[in-house]
């Protein structure tokens, strides 16, 4: 009775809880918030000062009463409390409209939350018992790389396997999937951050150069690539500390350069890949061979990084459409099928 009562007064929500980003999708509505996944709190009183884009313009520049932090390492939890309150801000933020006179809007919503496939009995726990503590009524759970495979429009219910690489920010999730399960899978913590972290070590290295986090990202998202895409060599500037002068210092780095330093990283993916298809079974190699790799998170707009996987794999593989909403957008089919959701989650808890 409640159930249905609060299912009048809420919005059904599905939520990619992201290292990097936190995606929220509104039953019948769509993707609403796209924000990064970052808080910014007081050291001594633990008020949230911000959430999201406002509180990532603060990383790297804080004063000593403030800090400002990603409340998710490799796709699990590291601050509760931070990764609660955000929830409840994204949740709230969603109910935000105007109310009917003498009818207050209780959010009590039910929520489909993606998680890495990799996470311990413990780390589940916590996401649910955040989600419930944020005003959710009811916190599903479902792997990251079966959510990506739903979103990518993926037939995961056909006896035909299927290959899914979801490149995150804190994890790679590369998963098979047939006859609606997930058959192998591994789950590495080597994805987008480590290429930021490859960034700012080349630069360390090779230039003397100091550079923040926001900085490291901007530099992939500006020349980042994984293969030679056409002949000209982007170039783009980068300013930060000299090391030995401690002065402020600018330099001009090229696509090569950047492709150099995360190649490492992008091995690293790729030998993940490798490893899972060693241990999928012969009759699903075939499919994959047939059908290819798809890919999907923010980890695939790397320029190029399909060709590489495909150079290295000799198979097909390919993008899937707007690859950083995979996850979310197959949450979101599963508040609409639930017959499938029954069949694929991993964890349930109500309130």
């Amino acid at each position: 009775m409640f159930d249905f009562f609060f299912g009048l007064l809420s919005h059904d929500l599905g939520i990619d809880l992201g290292t990097a980003n936190t995606l929220v999708y509104v039953k019948g509505k769509g993707i609403v918030i796209r924000e990064p996944s970052v808080v910014a709190r007081h050291r001594k009183t633990k008020e949230i000062v911000a959430i999201g884009r406002e509180a990532k313009r603060m990383l790297g520049k804080t004063p000593q009463t403030i800090e400002a932090f990603r409340p998710l390492k490799d796709g699990v939890i590291a601050d509760f409390d931070a990764a609660a309150a955000m929830l409840t801000h994204y949740i709230k933020l969603v109910h935000e409209q105007p109310k009917r006179p003498g009818f207050p809007r209780v959010p009590r919503p039910k929520v489909v939350i993606g998680i890495p496939s990799g996470v311990t009995e413990v780390e589940r726990r916590a996401v649910s018992e955040a989600a419930i503590m944020a005003g959710a009524r009811e916190a599903i759970l479902i792997e990251e790389p079966m959510a990506a495979a739903i979103g990518a429009g993926l037939p995961i219910e056909e006896s035909n396997g299927s290959f899914i690489c979801d490149i995150g920010g804190g994890t790679s999730e590369i998963a098979v999937l047939s006859l609606g399960g997930i058959v192998v899978n591994r789950s590495i913590r080597i994805a987008g951050d480590e290429m930021d972290e490859a960034i700012t070590s080349f630069m360390r290295l090779k230039y003397s150069l100091l550079i923040g986090e926001q900085t490291a990202e901007a530099v992939k998202l500006a020349v980042g690539s994984a293969f030679p895409i056409d002949k000209t060599d982007r170039v783009t500037v980068v300013r930060g500390r000299d090391i030995e002068t401690g002065l402020p210092k600018t330099v001009r780095v090229s696509e090569t350069e950047i492709r150099e330093a995360i190649s490492s990283v992008v091995s690293e993916i790729i030998e993940g890949i490798s490893e899972t298809i060693e241990e999928t079974p012969p009759e699903l190699v075939g499919d994959i061979i047939e059908h290819g790799i798809v890919l999907a998170g923010g980890g695939a707009l790397i320029g190029g990084i399909d060709k590489r996987i495909a150079t290295e794999m000799k198979m097909p593989v390919w993008i899937t459409d707007d690859p950083q909403t995979a996850v979310v957008r197959g949450c979101g089919k599963l508040l609409d099928d639930l017959e499938l959701l029954r069949k694929v989650k991993v964890a349930a808890r109500k309130v």
